[in-house]
């Protein structure tokens, strides 16, 4: 399948969360997404999320979300028609997939709703495509495809993780210029 043909629609997602597991109870904190239509950013959607669950000290040091920055904000039941709507007809992509899409699905069940969006992750990807990379973190990708250093304070927030997925996959879209590449 060319990845051109995967959907007219994608959305570049990234999410913060209070911890790595949504299955020992970790949520969403923040989502960043950007929808890319004809090889174009057209929009995006951002928002920092209030839920019951802590933030324990040391994630807080990865993202540099707090508690007290949470304080007012929407819990995921209000977005979550903002969200539906921008996501709408959308292939979803992240880096680590599994994660990010994991944690909506997640939180969609949390409110009895499935999540039927398909998604493919640019983390395998690279690693398919990238097998000389040191390693396939989403800056060490996103500095090989722009041939820039990515600053160290901006990853780790949603909307900016999600801006370098958009980036690398528009770079693997420019790449198969329908050329055929198999869905990994």
């Amino acid at each position: 399948m060319a990845l051109t043909k995967v959907g007219n629609r994608w959305v570049a997602v990234d999410v913060e969360t209070t911890g790595l597991s949504f299955r020992r109870g970790g949520r969403i904190i923040e989502i960043g997404a950007l929808a890319i239509e004809e090889g174009e950013i057209v929009s995006e959607f951002e928002t920092l999320l209030h839920c019951d669950a802590v933030i324990p000290w040391q994630v807080s040091q990865i993202h540099g979300i707090t508690q007290t920055m949470l304080q007012g904000k929407p819990a995921f039941r209000e977005i979550l028609p903002s969200f539906c709507r921008f996501i709408r007809d959308s292939v979803l992509i992240a880096h680590n997939a599994p994660f990010d899409v994991g944690f909506l699905r997640a939180e969609f069940g949390r409110l009895g709703l499935p999540l039927k969006l398909r998604s493919i992750c640019t983390l395998r990807l690279s690693q398919r495509y990238f097998p000389e990379l040191p390693n396939h973190r989403l800056e060490t990708v996103y500095n090989y495809i722009m041939g820039q250093k990515n600053r160290a304070n901006q990853c780790h927030r949603a909307l900016a993780d999600a801006r370098m997925v958009a980036a690398i996959w528009l770079y693997f879209l420019r790449e198969a210029n329908g050329k055929s590449a198999s869905m990994v």
